[in-house]
């Protein structure tokens, strides 16, 4: 079968499932977690709620928007791919050109809430992730190096600094913190599902770590990048961020970590790469939660 022609044109009518599943739905909700923790760190006490809430629907429809143009682009890669070839757009249930403007609509509708009911500077730098995220590394680094998503990761650990200057109309060293946390959790993270997935990107064509330069190559480099991580997520109680409860927390989370990596160097257990990368996404929702939950305890008290 041609499959221009299976992933060209719709085969089906479309339903709002499948725009639905075009947003990437669980990777913006935890995308918005991190916005929202961003916003909320970013001023004591509680943040107005209104435009809290504006905010968080500008930045979720902007991702969202970033996370089509990605099913968009990569919808004959991933008709290859088995973990993703039922995608809607892969599927041929919507067509590119569908996805794209149901893209651009999102677009329009988040930047334009964010410039005209929060801050141009937050508008601005949405923008640049979206551009980042949705093109920079879709488009061309995920197809051109083994770094793709080290490179690319930056794009994906702004949302706590774009919560933050939601609500503040200013970058702050703090909310940097935040994005360097992300940028260290992203490349373990994926690597573990490269591992995992190493054979469906060799298909593929797609030059993940795994694929270049080896499975061992890869768990040394999430070892390096988890001590990074570790680094990075002790900066926030270093820098007087944030107090006990979060560096006991971080401490567990982190400890829980290096447990699972290191129970990648048993190559017969198949499933670690897939445990680690499931339970990654738990660790930076639960990072976030706690050092949440230490600003409104322990960073209050200290505050009085």
């Amino acid at each position: 079968m041609d499959e221009s022609i299976t992933t060209s044109s719709p085969s089906s009518r479309a339903t709002w499932k499948d725009y639905y599943v075009l947003c990437k739905p669980n990777v913006v909700l935890l995308m918005l977690l991190t916005v929202l923790v961003g916003a909320l760190l970013a001023v004591p006490g509680l943040p107005d709620l209104t435009q809290l809430a504006i905010a968080l629907v500008g930045i979720g429809a902007s991702a969202a928007s970033g996370a089509a143009i990605n099913h968009m682009i990569d919808h004959r890669l991933d008709s290859t791919m088995a973990r993703t070839q039922s995608r809607p757009i892969a599927k041929g249930r919507v067509s590119p050109v569908q996805g794209l403007t149901f893209a651009f609509i999102l677009a329009v509708v988040g930047l334009g809430m964010l410039w005209i009911y929060i801050n141009p500077l937050t508008a601005w730098l949405t923008l640049f992730s979206l551009i980042g995220y949705a093109i920079i590394y879709t488009l061309f680094l995920k197809r051109a190096t083994p770094q793709n998503i080290t490179i690319g990761g930056l794009a994906g650990a702004t949302p706590p600094l774009l919560g933050w200057t939601a609500m503040t109309g200013q970058v702050d060293s703090d909310a940097l913190l935040l994005v360097l946390i992300i940028f260290a959790w992203t490349p373990p993270h994926f690597w573990a599902l490269a591992i995992h997935k190493k054979d469906e990107y060799a298909k593929a064509s797609i030059p993940m770590l795994p694929v270049t330069h080896g499975e061992h190559f890869t768990r040394i480099h999430i070892v390096l990048y988890s001590l990074l991580m570790f680094a990075s997520t002790l900066l926030p109680f270093t820098s007087g961020m944030s107090g006990w409860l979060y560096l006991v927390g971080m401490l567990i989370l982190n400890a829980k970590q290096f447990v699972m990596v290191k129970a990648l160097f048993n190559t017969d257990d198949k499933e670690a790469p897939m445990k680690l990368f499931k339970y990654s996404i738990l660790y930076l929702m639960w990072l976030f939660v706690i050092i949440l939950i230490d600003h409104y305890t322990i960073g209050s008290s200290l505050n009085v």
